[in-house]
């Protein structure tokens, strides 16, 4: 028996619910599906080079005579924004076994309780701004079936497939970049510094970062010798993302700045910038 590769059980499942038939499927499984977390209930947040590994654990009931064994059938936890039947994106589950725990059983059923993982490669898997939105949850069980004897002059391959929908809700987020840069170094007590720094975000349509302007973005100031920043004021990105302020040097320490975030764009602090004040 060939094994099903889920990544494909998956792709396959969200392009082709649109072709589905109307009518409910005989064979369908008979799966319920519990609570389900992606990320631990916090946004996903994705650059534009980088694979991000996103944890899920999900709890479904099945049938007692049910064997799902990853090699004639899985089950996969997917992510996909937009109507089951015809998505505007979609991100595959792992394609390793999930690693799952019996928790309860009946006569004629298993709950089991289980976690796996989806991957999100911005450079396959994202294409637009509009993926930095908040998708919904599906579940994908996929199966085959495969007759290899051609001692009778034939051959047969048959997979289905089933989707269920709206089983939860991730976030999806932009990753930003910061930075700051207190100028002149060393300064005179007393005179000018001024604090420049750009802030930029993820841009999934060009593989790079670009400008996030018209954002408030909070200026901040820790003394030498303490631990903790203050809030100085606050700035507004503009062109580029370009920040720029000035202050009055007082005594010795290092400025950043900090940017809350928005419901596309994860927040994001810069490093540091020590200032030398003479």
């Amino acid at each position: 028996m060939r094994k099903l590769a889920i990544g494909a059980v998956v792709s396959g499942a969200l392009a082709l619910t649109g072709l589905a038939a109307p009518s409910a499927l005989a064979d369908s499984p008979n799966l319920s599906f519990g609570a389900i977390t992606v990320n631990k209930g916090k946004p996903i947040v994705v650059g534009v080079k980088d694979t991000v590994t996103v944890p899920v654990t999900y709890s479904f009931t099945r049938p007692a005579d049910l064997v799902i064994d990853y090699e004639r059938n899985v089950l996969a936890i997917a992510l996909y924004r937009g109507r089951l039947a015809s998505p505007s994106n979609g991100l595959d589950g792992s394609p390793k076994r999930p690693v799952c725990t019996t928790t309860a059983t009946t006569d004629t059923t298993v709950t089991q309780s289980c976690a796996t993982k989806v991957t999100v490669d911005p450079r396959e898997n994202l294409m637009s701004a509009a993926d930095a939105t908040t998708w919904k949850v599906a579940a994908v069980y996929g199966h085959t079936s495969v007759d290899e004897d051609d001692s009778d002059g034939h051959i047969g391959f048959e997979n289905g497939f089933d989707v269920w929908g709206d089983l939860g809700t991730a976030k999806l987020q932009r990753a930003a970049r910061l930075t700051v840069n207190a100028a002149p170094e060393p300064v005179v007590k007393g005179r000018t510094l001024t604090v420049k720094g750009a802030l930029t975000r993820a841009n999934w349509e060009t593989g790079s970062y670009s400008g996030y302007r018209d954002q408030k973005v909070t200026l901040q100031f820790k003394a030498a010798g303490t631990t903790s920043y203050t809030d100085v004021r606050t700035v507004t990105s503009g062109t580029g993302g370009a920040l720029s302020t000035t202050v009055k040097a007082t005594k010795d320490g290092s400025y950043r700045y900090a940017f809350a975030g928005t419901s596309t764009t994860a927040a994001k602090t810069s490093a540091g910038d020590s200032v030398d004040v003479k």
